[in-house]
């Protein structure tokens, strides 16, 4: 194995494992396998780069730390030459959140300073002008992201946001300096890190960018960012002639097909409000899950009594009715049931012969796929930018998309279930 990611959350995981197995248009990408956690066993010997899905986004930081530690562990032992912290391209946080202990934790681990922060990725729009995180032409903090139930961002200065959560200074590589090249921006990196800087905001406007900062990096031990700062990294292994940029192949599976959505972005409330008009889909009634009147078994029979249409099950609410029903029953207390309703969902309709699912949103996602232990999980074709296919091996396959709440176009749920099929 040559690169190693560790990425916060499991929708996370699945957008840079697409990245590399993509890679550069005519250089090709990395035979890449995702993990569920932590793996018990060595890697395959194929598999050229590993991302390693955790679900530490939104926990305590000394819990992160510990996890992120036992993930680069693995990695490490797997001989990897080059690690990855993949957070989101939005930077979920709070001032007391992990992104920067983390990766704070992993330099020390690694011995390294000047290391690179770029949560940039244009293809979604999320570009880094002056130390400043935009939504494509909004600042983070005026996109609709100052409101995420879990992790609200309320500051676009993410020097600011990272100095609330380190111990060291942070740096800021400017955009004039990414312009000038990659031998600038090493030369300014290693500047940062003779001043004793761990961490380095790096700008980032366009994909050329993101390519000129991963050739910066191309020597560094670790590297951090949204599934962007994967964009070059991959061309580096095959130009020296160790990858075979083979990258992700097509892969499918035919079979009955479910969705579950979890998230509460604008994102998702459009698409599933499109998917409506033409498909049987059942609202969760948030409340009656709170009092035991709403079960899984009320979600299951729906979507296997709709089986052939596409059904959908959702949660996603407006900003004032997620903050309504937080107040009432307590944001931790709802977060966990939901978590655990689709989680207790989705193990049964994979038991009752689900072959297709289609998950919306980070944290339901992590529920899912931490319920169904599937192991690892095959890169395939991409569905929209940062959403792959994803194929689990065994007797019993499912094919996966595990889909960003701000990710993925209007028709997003018939396309992943078309792609899921392998057409």
């Amino acid at each position: 194995m040559l690169l190693g990611v560790i990425a916060d959350d499991f929708t996370g995981a699945s957008d840079i494992a697409n990245t590399l197995a993509k890679g550069l248009p005519g250089q090709g990408g990395l035979r890449t396998v995702q993990y569920l956690g932590v793996p018990r066993d060595k890697a395959a010997a194929e598999v050229e780069a590993g991302v390693i899905a955790l679900k530490s986004r939104s926990i305590e930081p000394a819990s992160a730390i510990e996890q992120s530690l036992a993930a680069l562990r693995w990695l490490l032992d797997q001989g990897c030459r080059q690690i990855v912290f993949k957070y989101c391209s939005t930077f979920d946080s709070t001032p007391a959140g992990n992104i920067g202990p983390v990766a704070e934790a992993l330099a020390g681990e690694l011995g390294v300073k000047g290391v690179i922060v770029c949560p940039a990725f244009p293809g979604a729009g999320r570009t880094i002008y002056q130390g400043h995180l935009f939504v494509k032409d909004q600042l983070l903090n005026e996109s609709g992201l100052q409101n995420h139930p879990l992790n609200p961002m309320t500051d676009a200065d993410i020097r600011r946001w990272l100095r609330l959560q380190t111990t060291a200074d942070v740096g800021h590589v400017d955009i004039g300096v990414v312009y000038e090249g990659s031998v600038a921006v090493e030369e300014a990196l290693a500047e940062n890190a003779r001043q004793g800087r761990t961490l380095v905001i790096v700008d980032a406007i366009t994909d050329d960018d993101l390519v000129a900062i991963g050739r910066a990096a191309a020597s560094h031990r670790l590297v951090t960012g949204g599934s962007g700062i994967a964009i070059g990294l991959a061309a580096h292994f095959i130009g020296q002639g160790l990858a075979s940029g083979m990258g992700a192949e097509v892969i499918g599976l035919e079979g009955p097909e479910a969705i579950l959505a979890g998230s509460c972005s604008g994102a998702t409330r459009g698409q599933v409000d499109l998917h409506r008009k033409s498909h049987p889909t059942l609202a969760i009634d948030v409340a009656g899950v709170m009092d035991g009147s709403v079960t899984m078994s009320n979600l299951v029979s729906f979507l296997l009594q709709n089986q052939g249409s596409a059904p959908l099950v959702y949660s996603s609410g407006t900003p004032d009715e997620v903050r309504a029903i937080q107040e009432r029953f307590g944001r931790e207390n709802v977060a966990t049931a939901l978590d655990a309703l689709f989680a207790s969902t989705a193990r049964e309709l994979i038991k009752a012969g689900i072959r297709r699912l289609v998950v919306a949103g980070g944290e339901t996602s992590g529920a899912v796929v931490s319920a169904l232990d599937l192991g690892a999980l095959t890169i395939g074709a991409e569905i929209d930018p940062g959403v792959p296919v994803l194929l689990s091996g065994g007797d019993r396959p499912v094919a996966l998309a595990l889909k960003s709440g701000n990710f993925g176009t209007p028709h997003f749920f018939n396309k992943a279930l078309e792609r899921l099929a392998g057409k």
